[in-house]
């Protein structure tokens, strides 16, 4: 496996040894030991999750907070999708930074993004399915969210505003200084 760090600190492009033959392909897609050696970290995922969306769908920003917050491994196993990551933590240089990696099943690319990051993501393909592991379990009273067109943040979705299929509690959630003083 290749780790890519980002401009967050913390925040790694995970890119897997694919191995190609006449009967298509293989991956070791996860290995604690060398996924621990290559973000530099303990990491010890407890839970995976799974979404199916459609084109145009936007899941986020979304973290969790305090004992609950959780770092994610994520993928996408069909389409694509622009994979965001910000940077909440209080005290970093650079807070309110977001880091965008196209994630798709043809590139294989995974994406590490550590406590203290809000997360989200947006379909760019007809159809995609989006896999993540979480370090932690989810917790509802810890759960926080970014608005995704914070104007401070200023995220290039690369998308038709109109055309985003956005939840009614996306669609309502605060601005970034809300996460500083939640964390």
């Amino acid at each position: 496996m290749n780790f890519i760090a980002t401009k967050l600190e913390g925040c790694y492009i995970v890119e897997p040894k694919i191995i190609l033959d006449e009967r298509g392909y293989f991956m070791e897609s996860f290995n604690e030991n060398t996924f621990q050696k290559g973000v530099n970290q303990q990491v010890h995922f407890v839970q995976d999750n799974q979404s199916y969306s459609s084109k145009g769908v936007l899941r986020g920003l979304h973290y969790q907070t305090g004992e609950h917050a959780q770092a994610k491994l994520v993928r996408v196993l069909q389409g694509e999708v622009l994979d965001v990551a910000v940077d909440i933590r209080p005290n970093s240089p650079t807070f309110g930074q977001y880091e965008a990696v196209v994630l798709s099943g043809e590139n294989k690319r995974q994406f590490f993004v550590p406590r203290g990051f809000a997360h989200g993501f947006l379909v760019l393909s007809d159809t995609a399915t989006f896999f993540y592991k979480c370090d932690n379990f989810y917790n509802k009273e810890s759960e926080g969210g970014i608005s995704y067109n914070d104007k401070s943040i200023n995220i290039d979705w690369g998308f038709p505003t109109g055309n985003l299929i956005i939840s009614e509690k996306d669609k309502v959630q605060p601005n970034i200084e809300n996460a500083k003083k939640a964390w």
